[in-house]
C-alpha cells in the first residue's frame, strides 16, 4: 500500500507542472506585439500569462482574456472574451485578436516570443516591464 502511495503522489506532482507556454518561459512578463504578419504592428497590444493555461492583455481598444488549451509549443487558445469598447484602432484590433485565435505553435526564446502557424501567420511579441496603472 505504501508503494502504491508513492507512486500515486509521484505521479500527481507531474500533473501539477505548468505545460503551457507560460510554463516555458513566457510567465511573469508583459509580451508587447511589435510584428503581426511582417509587418510593424503600431497600434498597442500586449499579452500575459497568468495561472496554468490563462493568458489576459490589452488589445489596441479593449482586454481581452482567454485559456491556452495545448502544451507547449503548441499554442491553441479556446474563445477569447473581450470587452467592447469602440476606438479608432478598431481594425487594427480586429486583425489582432484573429490573429490570436488563429496561432498554433509558440516558441519562446529569451525576451521573444513567437506565436505561428502552419498558414504563415506569425506574431512576434516582445517582453516589456509591467507598469502598474
Amino acid at each position: 500500500m505504501l508503494r502504491y502511495s508513492f507512486l500515486l503522489l509521484f505521479g500527481l506532482s507531474f500533473c501539477e507542472s505548468d505545460e503551457t507556454v507560460a510554463g516555458y518561459g513566457a510567465a511573469g512578463s508583459v509580451w508587447k506585439l511589435t510584428s503581426l504578419n511582417g509587418a510593424e504592428f503600431t497600434a498597442e497590444a500586449t499579452l500575459e500569462f497568468g495561472e496554468e493555461g490563462k493568458f489576459f492583455g490589452k488589445a489596441p481598444c479593449n482586454v481581452y482574456n482567454g485559456t491556452q488549451t495545448a502544451d507547449y509549443p503548441w499554442f491553441e487558445t479556446g474563445p477569447i472574451a473581450a470587452t467592447q469598447k469602440a476606438c479608432p484602432e478598431l481594425e487594427a484590433e480586429t486583425a489582432y485578436l484573429r490573429a490570436l485565435d488563429a496561432m498554433t505553435i509558440a516558441e519562446v526564446v529569451g525576451d521573444t516570443m513567437i506565436l505561428s502557424n502552419e498558414d504563415g501567420g506569425e506574431m512576434v511579441f516582445e517582453a516589456t516591464t509591467k507598469t502598474e496603472d
